[in-house]
């Protein structure tokens, strides 16, 4: 199986993450019993479908074959320049990068002594009303008017207001319409803002430009999050120019119903870089659960051709749907039953611990939750670097006495 980059992609980070080994386990360990496993640290630069030749750096590795699963990236609809200003969450060190963000905010907040840029560094704008912009949304609000309501002494942390934008007419599009105005109302009830039918035409100098309908509005904001559109990695790119494939859109590659490239039945691309519509004529959703059922597929298809036989086109088996809104307050549509509140909040954490690889991984988290359940606490609160305080304004490496400009400030 070929990444482009050995980053490990998670699509259930909250938005104050645990330590990274909590959630995440080194490949080599995983593989480590498997003795004709070879775990190699670096990028790809290059494919030759020709000669079933991978090129990784200066080494070049070849195949009989070879499994595509570097994921997706996040796309802003061609406004790349909207990154800076609001980044996305699809690895571990994007969710670090958002905590650092949203903690450096209300540090600033604190020092701030102008009412209208106070506002400004206590608004919180998510873009994307998926599972991940409603858990965005949740997680910002209960560290709002919770967790951090009796740490500061010049600001009511409680003011801060948290606004979820959507471009459709509810948020959680794929969920029954039912859960989206559970979600809705658990997310009011929170303090969150939602704004349903509201497109975003720009993001610059800490203003987020807004259209609903005829009307056009900005809002000043320090902290802008992205959780609208991904695009797939730009390996979709080098094999379609390889192999000759179409990609969608998106830059996905289409794949046939074995998950195959036209043309190259060695050469199989899964998860989000595929685009596999033979089910019901729409591409498969970019989750979790797809990108596993299809590396099962391909690696039980590559058994049974080592035997000289075949399988079946592959069919993706969706188990439902899951996503958290806050303390004790979730929404799960499994098809046959539809759980919102404690219970799906309960059945979102027992998923989540048991999907986790290690055991080890499983009982520490499962023990700081518990933790943090009773206490209200939301774990690491770190503001990691120094030269984060001077990005944000808040003051320069000159005034710390700490010799250590890579030491973490505790929150």
């Amino acid at each position: 199986m070929v990444r482009k980059k050995t980053e490990r992609k998670n699509k259930g980070y909250s938005v104050c993450p645990r330590l990274r080994a909590d959630i995440s386990s080194p490949l080599r360990s995983v593989l480590n019993k498997s003795k004709n496993t070879k775990v190699l640290l670096g990028e790809v630069n290059n494919i030759d479908p020709e000669t079933q030749k991978v090129i990784v750096g200066d080494e070049t590795i070849a195949y009989d074959t070879l499994i595509v699963a570097t994921g997706a990236k996040h796309s802003y609809f061609g406004k790349d320049n909207w990154e800076e200003f609001a980044p996305g969450l699809k690895t571990v060190e994007d969710a670090i990068e958002m905590r650092r963000r949203i903690f450096t905010a209300f540090e600033a907040a604190e020092k701030e002594t102008d009412p209208e840029k106070r506002r400004a560094w206590l608004t919180f704008v998510i873009i994307g009303g998926g599972p991940t912009g409603v858990e965005l949304a949740g997680a910002i609000a209960e560290l709002a008017n919770q967790t951090l309501k009796e740490d500061f002494r010049n600001i009511d942390t409680s003011e801060a207001k948290i606004l979820l934008l959507e471009g459709l007419d509810r948020i959680l599009p794929p969920f029954a319409p039912e859960l989206s105005q559970e979600a809705e109302a658990s997310l009011t009830q929170l303090g969150v803002v939602v704004q349903t039918k509201t497109l975003v035409t720009n993001i610059e100098n800490d203003l987020v430009t807004l259209k609903q309908g005829d009307e056009v509005k900005e809002i000043a904001s320090k902290t802008v999050l992205w959780a609208a559109g991904v695009k797939a990695s730009a390996m979709g790119k080098v094999l379609a120019e390889r192999t000759g494939t179409e990609c969608d859109r998106a830059g996905r590659i289409i794949v046939e119903s074995n998950l195959s490239i036209k043309g190259y039945p060695n050469i199989f691309v899964i998860g989000d870089l595929a685009n596999f519509s033979h089910q019901n004529g729409k591409p498969l959703p970019g989750v979790a659960p797809v990108a596993k059922q299809q590396g099962e597929y391909v690696a039980e298809l590559v058994q049974h051709r080592l035997r000289g036989d075949s399988l079946p086109p592959f069919s993706y088996v969706d188990h439902g749907s899951l996503a958290m809104i806050g303390h004790n307050s979730a929404v799960v549509d499994l098809g046959f039953i539809k759980l919102k509140g404690f219970f799906a909040w309960l059945f979102w954490l027992l998923i989540h611990i048991y999907f986790l690889i290690e055991f080890d991984n499983k009982l520490v988290v499962m023990i700081k939750w518990a933790w943090n359940y009773f206490t209200r606490n939301r774990g690491a609160r770190l503001i990691t670097g120094q030269e984060s305080l001077t990005q944000f304004g808040i003051g320069d490496r000159s005034s710390y006495t700490s010799t250590d400009n890579k030491l973490p400030v505790n929150v």
